[in-house]
């Protein structure tokens, strides 16, 4: 058994998901040798490199960071392979060829933002949101060369509750993803791990989002409607149409009323409700193309609606 103090880890992440991840290890008896994420990248009009949030992070810590323009890059293989780490821990990251994730003692293991097997892919709490799930987790699992089918080593479960978006789901998994790292750390250093293999007749894809998933279609029920404005809440938003341009719908609920799908059926001075397929949804938050997120309130002083206006 090897002690459960001195695991030598590499830690990879790219998005600010991945940061209470790295800060929860950096506070424990273990040592990272050093940060791997992408380069920095142009952004803006003025195009100007900005480092991403695992860098910044790291650099706040006091951390090697390690930037390949490559992971199958020789020389920053054999730079892995030099630091010797015990264990490689990967949130939010590339796909690693088996060049690299081969290289730790103990192998490499990937966090990830579903209870595996369902949700397999880039975007699982999108997808979580738009099929109406009650309840969603973090899994951990060791990598092998088909993306995420590897053995899961742990799981945590959460309440997806009614008033969740994707900024709310994305910040408790985010947390709870990191007390998962850092407990997977721990078991694999105690040797006291049980891996489960996954079943993959029960897995489900989760692919990456297009434009056209962001759109709002009220020829579908109300459910559903308002399930794909929770999944883009509050960036980068469901969106449809109101005279020729787009407006984002942010904040909605469930509504009994029925009428005409896409019509206005009532209007009131915080909120008005628009007809799907079946039942409807009172509007109370939007974003007009163009401007900030705001109040339907704020919203209806410069922008009446009318009974039998059409959306979409």
């Amino acid at each position: 058994m090897i002690s459960k103090h001195n695991l030598k880890i590499v830690f990879m992440g790219t998005p600010d998901f991945a940061v209470p991840s790295l800060e929860k290890l950096q506070q424990s008896t273990h040592s990272i040798e050093a940060v791997v994420t992408v380069p920095d990248k142009p952004q803006g009009r003025g195009q100007k490199l900005r480092s991403s949030p695992v860098k910044l992070c790291a650099h706040n810590l006091g951390l090697k960071v390690l930037q390949p323009e490559s992971l199958k890059d020789p020389d920053f293989i054999h730079e892995l392979q030099n630091i010797a780490p015990d264990l490689i821990v990967v949130v939010a990251f590339q796909i690693l060829p088996k060049e690299v994730y081969t290289i730790p003692t103990f192998g490499s293991f990937n966090l990830h933002a579903s209870l595996l097997p369902k949700y397999r892919g880039a975007a699982p709490i999108h997808w979580a949101l738009l099929n109406g799930d009650s309840e969603s987790g973090v899994s951990t699992f060791f990598l092998k060369a088909k993306v995420d089918t590897g053995n899961i080593i742990a799981q945590r479960k959460t309440a997806i509750d009614p008033e969740d978006n994707l900024q709310t789901l994305y910040e408790k998994l985010r947390l709870l993803g990191a007390d998962l790292v850092l407990h997977t750390v721990d078991i694999i250093a105690a040797d006291s791990i049980t891996e489960m293999a996954q079943d993959d007749s029960l897995a489900t894809p989760a692919p990456k989002v297009s434009s056209e998933t962001q759109v709002l279609h009220f020829e579908e029920d109300c459910h559903q409607c308002h399930n794909r404005i929770r999944a883009f809440a509050p960036k980068p938003g469901a969106h449809t149409l109101r005279n020729g341009s787009r407006i984002k719908f942010l904040s909605t609920k469930v509504s009994e009323l029925s009428g005409e799908p896409g019509h206005v059926i009532a209007v009131s001075t915080s909120s008005f409700t628009i007809a799907c397929a079946q039942g409807s949804l009172e509007v109370t938050q939007v974003q007009p193309e163009g401007k900030k997120s705001m109040d339907v309130s704020s919203y209806l002083l410069g922008n009446p609606i009318q009974l039998g206006d059409h959306f979409g």
